[in-house]
């Protein structure tokens, strides 16, 4: 006797079974569905890529890291005092020749030195 109310108190009749799958299912495209819509209104939300005019030799490239890049003739037009000026090379490369008043912080410590960089200032780095 026992062993006949274990077997019905442990065994779900398969009707159960299947309205409990269709539960767990519905809940599982549910929640997908709350994921998606999560991700697709958070990209919405971005800014556009704002392109800015391109200079005569300059290549009309995004980038994915959103940096903006300058040529030369832009990098010697900006005063300074304006500009605070970081060569990202190794030791022996700023020695053989680098840009007059840059400051040497190799590209392996910018994140340690990051104390060192002005926010009054504008930044630029240069590697070559």
């Amino acid at each position: 006797m026992f062993d006949v109310w274990w077997r019905k108190t442990i065994s779900c009749p398969d009707r159960w079974r299947l309205v409990m799958n269709h539960k767990s299912l519905s809940l599982l495209l549910l929640l997908l569905a709350a994921v998606v819509a999560a991700c697709n209104s958070a990209d919405s939300r971005k800014q556009p890529l704002v392109v800015a005019p391109q200079s005569q030799g300059q290549i009309d490239t995004a980038y994915a890291d959103g940096i903006p890049r300058i040529t030369i003739s832009e990098f010697q037009s900006l005063k300074a005092g304006d500009v605070f000026v970081v060569d990202v090379r190794n030791q022996a490369a700023f020695d053989q020749g680098h840009i007059p008043g840059a400051k040497l912080i190799p590209v392996g410590e910018v994140a340690t030195r990051i104390a060192e960089f002005p926010k009054d200032k504008k930044i630029v780095t240069y590697c070559s």
